[in-house]
């Protein structure tokens, strides 16, 4: 199965004036690397996140970001803090007392430390009930995530497929090639056979020496045969459902190493020309599996 490593899910979630939104955007990556940003209060959620994501991407470089807004009551979100306040004031009160300050204290004096006003802790119950959104808005998110990876994938697969297809046809037209190059194989072997035979100093084991080179340097059977079973199994792990993208980038290595071998056994321009357009699919192809999960 091909499946996109680019991609991005957007996904909300609502109750009683609360908003969750969650956004995932995801690159090319070698391995599966998730960064989360969080509201501060939800920090300890980071891991359980990644857990959640983790069972349905297996690559990519993955950006989640987590927003959460609540409707404006008209209260303000800060408290007094009235210990703190009583002391302030009495404190300055003794200090104006004892300075022999007869001004009056006035709200700006107590006001002037800062820690006479607090953020409320929120209860269990309501960090429960933001934590639920936001794990409602992150499975919307990654199914919309998904869902644009395969269809992106569907493309890529296409596309895949095609240039498998047109290295395919290249392997026909060097077999076409090969095929009628076996009598002027056959030939320059006869001709060099029986340069080795003229000479007065014959060495019979150099003989079968250069019989096996010239024949296997001409021979490129075995390549053309592992390069027809790898474009088989690169279509193959195509239509498996599995991620196959390294497996992919495993064939398209073992494809390029045939097509080389072929490329410089072969001594014929003919053939040198169509594994020149096989390789030429083949970067192309190497390309587009750096994007495949």
């Amino acid at each position: 199965m091909i499946i996109s490593m680019t991609g991005f899910g957007r996904g909300e979630a609502a109750d009683n004036g609360l908003n969750a939104t969650v956004e995932i955007k995801s690159l090319n990556s070698r391995y599966l690397d998730i960064t989360t940003r969080l509201p501060q209060r939800l920090q300890n959620k980071e891991l359980v996140i990644k857990e959640l994501i983790q069972k349905s991407v297996s690559r990519g470089k993955l950006n989640v970001s987590v927003y959460l807004s609540e409707q404006d009551s008209g209260e303000p979100a800060i408290q007094v803090d009235q210990k703190k306040a009583k002391a302030y004031a009495k404190l300055l009160n003794e200090l104006r007392e004892a300075a022999g300050i007869e001004v009056p204290l006035n709200i700006k004096n107590i006001t002037s430390f800062s820690d006479v006003f607090i953020t409320p802790e929120e209860d269990e119950d309501s960090l429960n009930r933001k934590w639920e959104l936001v794990k409602e808005a992150t499975v919307n998110a990654l199914s919309n995530l998904m869902e644009m990876r395969s269809q992106e994938g569907n493309q890529l697969k296409k596309d895949l497929i095609d240039r498998i297809q047109a290295i395919d046809t290249a392997l026909d037209e060097i077999l076409v090639i090969t095929d009628g190059r076996s009598k002027e194989v056959r030939k320059k072997l006869h001709e060099r056979i029986k340069q080795l035979i003229d000479d007065e100093n014959l060495d019979e084991e150099r003989l079968e020496m250069e019989v096996v080179i010239m024949a296997d340097k001409m021979d490129i059977t075995e390549e053309t045969v592992r390069l027809r079973a790898h474009l088989k199994f690169f279509i193959e792990a195509i239509e498996q459902p599995e991620p196959a993208g390294r497996r992919l980038n495993f064939l398209t290595q073992e494809i390029n190493r045939e097509l080389n071998t072929i490329g410089s056994k072969a001594n014929d321009s003919g053939i040198a020309h169509h594994v020149v357009k096989a390789k030429e699919m083949l970067e192309q192809i190497r390309e587009q599996v750096q994007n495949v999960e």
